[in-house]
């Protein structure tokens, strides 16, 4: 879970999960959308790939990229559940240290 916290921290990565939100892309639409060179934005892109957030295909010349929504969808369930347990609210807390 906090790698993908780490990989999606990141403004360019985040920007680019918001792209891919919108449907597959490929690597040049990125590119132009991001307005950042091919490198960088394939450099995110693995980022996010070896998060498991996304997945890519190769199509002749053309690297194209998807969104795994499946993987935030239990990130956000898992965030929630780790942060917010099952227990009474502060207002009936036992024990504090005021």
């Amino acid at each position: 879970m906090l790698d993908q916290l780490k990989a999606l921290a990141q403004e360019t990565r985040y920007e680019l999960v918001r792209h891919l939100a919108q449907g597959e892309r490929c690597v040049c639409d990125l590119e132009s959308l991001l307005e950042l060179p091919q490198s960088r934005v394939s450099y995110h892109l693995g980022v996010l790939r070896d998060a498991g957030l996304i997945v890519s295909e190769q199509r002749g010349k053309n690297m194209y990229y998807t969104l795994r929504r499946a993987p935030l969808f239990a990130l956000g369930g898992h965030l929630l559940t780790d942060l917010l347990p099952d227990q009474p609210p502060l207002t009936h807390q036992t024990d504090s240290v005021c």
